[in-house]
């Protein structure tokens, strides 16, 4: 059904344009209690598949990925229909609209996606307002919601640490996790932050904020992890692994969008990831050792993708690109998938198919 909806309609719509009539109707259906509650009732996976990470419960190892929904507006939709936490962002401390469009394009042959979006948000203060609002409520403090932080672009690379910090201190008092993104090829020169001697100053001041604004919330300190592309070198992915391990963070992110294609401006998401995301993640676990937590993602269509990133070293899941794809079920699907997996039930066979929109 959804197949043909998309084939009919959302594929003859701009990309853009399509994401925001499709989210604001998820957003909608979120705000009505009866309605969202019922489906949820059909949507959330079983409690077997729940996992304890960061220091607290996930109702489901697979969440949706940061992107999708930039200044926390659709929480509660998007937790409705089966995903078991949502990374809102890239958040940046000020507002910016981001790139001109067009800025979105997708790949229908991959079944994946090419942006430039350019972190367009409305600012860190905007979000920790919206977020705050959603912790007001006891149903919203039960929902697990990461917070992904970017460079504001006009901010010079000098002054990169103050500005994740502006955001770390507004934001972390409403955060299950902190990302530091420093890995989208949208932001100019934001990609040249993930060598160590500029990431560690992003990150001590990034924790420093996050950890005093925390402490006057009296909240305990959130925990911080830093998103990596799958463009860099494995010498480079050991070399962030090394100051991850160094500076206590309590995990990594991997990976961010790929410019290693010849489609156009923007970093590509979706199945064309799959294999080095796949890499990457096994890289870090190697390095980091069992304690960690590692969030993978980049590429994931089915729940054999999932169980894939599982198998390699992932402790959580996320997903994105496919969502425009399969549809509104398909958080559902995999959720579902991954907790049979929990119970030793799930086929190899079983999962590569049990995705098919």
């Amino acid at each position: 059904m959804y197949r043909l909806l998309f084939d009919l309609v959302f594929r003859r719509m701009d990309p853009e344009h399509a994401h925001e009539v499709a989210f604001g109707l998820i957003r909608g259906v979120g705000r009505v209690p009866v309605l969202r509650d019922v489906i949820a009732g059909v949507m959330t996976p079983p409690a077997s598949g729940s996992v304890r990470a960061l220091g607290r419960g996930f109702p489901s190892r697979f969440g949706v990925a940061a992107g999708f929904d930039k200044d926390a507006r659709g929480v509660e939709g998007l937790t409705m229909l089966g995903f078991g936490f949502v990374e809102v962002g890239t958040v940046t401390a000020h507002p910016q609209p981001g790139n001109e469009p067009p800025r979105l394009w997708r790949v229908l042959d991959d079944r994946a996606l090419r942006n430039r979006m350019g972190f367009n948000n409305q600012g860190s203060a905007a979000v920790a307002e919206r977020l705050a609002e959603l912790r007001s409520t006891r149903r919203g403090r039960r929902l697990v919601v990461g917070v992904n932080i970017g460079k504001t672009k006009v901010t010079p690379v000098e002054e990169a640490p103050d500005d994740y910090a502006i955001s770390a201190g507004r934001l972390a008092p409403f955060a299950d996790y902190l990302v530091v993104n420093v890995s989208s090829p949208n932001t100019p020169g934001l990609r040249d932050l993930q060598s160590v001697a500029a990431l560690r100053p992003i990150l001590q001041a990034t924790r420093a904020a996050a950890d005093e604004a925390t402490a006057r919330a009296g909240r305990p300190d959130v925990p911080l992890l830093v998103k990596i592309a799958p463009d860099l070198t494995d010498d480079d992915v050991d070399a962030v692994a090394e100051l991850a391990a160094e500076l206590g963070l309590e995990g990594v992110v991997a990976v961010n969008t790929t410019i290693a294609h010849d489609l156009g401006p923007g970093g590509l998401s979706g199945p064309p990831v799959l294999e080095r995301g796949l890499d990457v993640v096994a890289r870090l676990r190697n390095r980091l050792g069992p304690d960690p937590v590692i969030i993978g993602v980049g590429g994931i269509s089915t729940p054999a993708d999932a169980l894939e990133y599982l198998a390699v070293g992932a402790t959580l899941v996320q997903g994105y690109t496919a969502f425009i794809y399969r549809g509104p079920f398909w958080a559902a699907r995999i959720g579902r998938a991954l907790a049979r997996d929990r119970g030793g039930e799930t086929s190899t066979s079983e999962t590569a198919t049990s995705g098919a929109a």
